[in-house]
């Protein structure tokens, strides 16, 4: 199985982000570079806030996502509300988990933080295999998101 060298990824996305500063373009890029960069990962991309307590679908990959979530609801709304990572390692344990597909058995979601720390989207992973992820992808992908999104 694949995994991800975060600081070649790391690069990689710098490079193709430099100067960049439309967030859609932004997240298409990090949403594409994360996704193919290890064979865990099977749902990658970010839901954007458009409104007060809500997040609609953005750039992705992989199969359909929801296309909007309120903060109350599931993994991701947990992200936005508290601005805190979501490492779940069994979606079904996860109180409110929405299955938007039923073939997720694990999740880790970032809140994206601009320069002024607000959150304007969350990043979402989603995978096929129980307990897919841990605190090492929390902490690069973490470290990539604040390059990227922290110059807005």
């Amino acid at each position: 199985m694949t995994r991800v060298d975060y600081a070649d990824l790391a690069r990689t996305i710098a490079a193709f982000t430099e100067g960049e500063t439309d967030d859609v373009a932004l997240m298409a890029t990090v949403a594409c570079e994360v996704h193919h960069s290890d064979e865990r990962f099977n749902w990658t991309g970010f839901y954007r806030v458009v409104a007060p307590e809500l997040l609609k679908i953005g750039p992705y990959q992989g199969g359909h996502g929801c296309l909007q979530i309120t903060f109350s609801r599931g993994v991701c709304g947990a992200a936005a509300r508290t601005g805190e990572v979501q490492l779940v390692p069994d979606v079904d344990a996860f109180p409110g988990h929405i299955a938007c597909a039923s073939s997720t058995r694990s999740e880790l979601v970032l809140p994206v933080l601009n320069g002024a720390g607000e959150v304007i989207a969350v990043f979402d992973l989603d995978s096929d295999l129980p307990d897919a992820f841990t605190p090492e992808d929390a902490d690069a992908l973490t470290e990539i998101l604040k390059a990227v999104f922290g110059r807005l």
